[in-house]
């Protein structure tokens, strides 16, 4: 498969890394855990993998379904982009650039506005970290606005068959941070998201949460003051526990509590609003 094929087709992406993401499991299992290299909390448990592979699957299926939409949407924002983008070398670096620094304030906003947390804590529920964690994804999070977020690249100019390819190619590349078994990457914890960086981010210890955002470059964190580097051992899940391996309910446990506060029948319309824009509790 050439690159023309997946740019135009950049749903295929995660399919061609997929066997890289098993010989990394594979891996981090037989050499990592069954050789007693790993903490507990790194271990895999057959439940949860399933749990999380479920998971993986339904997001897939609900961005394939949605995206017919929003690549429609796409391309119609493209007709008024700002100016003409030729792809090359140094278009494609200034692409992953931006679409980084967007991901960023996508990540930072999943875990401060409820309404988007309601889809993205089912990633962060486990209390457990290896590289299966990375596929333990929502189905909401097309409901949930991630979407939105890289309009202002089409605006821009890039083409929005580019802009999914570098989507998709930055969470791929996310996959390899969940993990216990890389302790520190050295000088390139300066620039790059680590694995360290990130367990920080899974951390449920006072000091982690709401930390390190980055996709793939930590700069974004160290500008805007959400840096915390790994120092205390890590907490995995959050305050408030699911306690499931249920696919269903990991994914809407949240949306299922933001329903019933807006059931309330005293709140108004804009106090509704509010609580689904606020911070969320956990």
């Amino acid at each position: 498969m050439n690159i023309d094929a997946l740019i135009n087709h950049p749903e295929w992406l995660l399919l061609v890394l997929a066997p890289l993401f098993m010989i990394c499991m594979l891996a981090e299992y037989f050499i990592g855990q069954k050789q007693g290299r790993l903490p507990d909390n790194a271990s895999y448990k057959l439940s949860e993998v399933v749990c999380n592979f479920t998971l993986a699957g339904m997001h897939q299926l609900s961005d394939l379904l949605t995206g017919l939409l929003i690549v429609q949407l796409y391309l119609w924002l493209f007709g008024w982009r700002l100016m003409d983008i030729e792809m090359g070398v140094l278009s494609f670096i200034v692409l992953m650039v931006l679409q980084d620094f967007f991901y960023y304030w996508f990540h930072r906003a999943s875990h401060r506005v409820r309404w988007m947390w309601a889809a993205h804590v089912a990633h962060h529920s486990s209390e457990r970290m290896n590289f299966s964690t990375a596929f333990r994804q929502s189905l909401m999070y097309p409901i949930a606005g991630m979407w939105l977020f890289w309009v202002p690249l089409v605006i821009i100019g890039f083409d929005p068959k580019w802009v999914i390819f570098v989507v998709l190619l930055n969470l791929g590349l996310q996959f390899f941070v969940h993990t216990q078994w890389v302790r520190s990457l050295g000088p390139l914890e300066y620039i790059f998201n680590t694995p360290s960086h990130h367990r920080v981010h899974h951390g449920r210890n006072p000091q982690y949460i709401d930390k390190n955002y980055a996709g793939v470059l930590i700069v974004w964190d160290k500008l805007f003051g959400t840096f915390e580097p790994e120092v205390e051992t890590v907490r995995y899940g959050v305050t408030k526990p699911v306690n499931s391996f249920n696919p269903i309910t990991v994914t809407f446990q949240e949306w299922r509590l933001i329903w019933t506060d807006l059931k309330n029948t005293q709140l108004s319309r804009i106090q509704k609003i509010k609580l689904m824009l606020s911070t969320p509790s956990d």
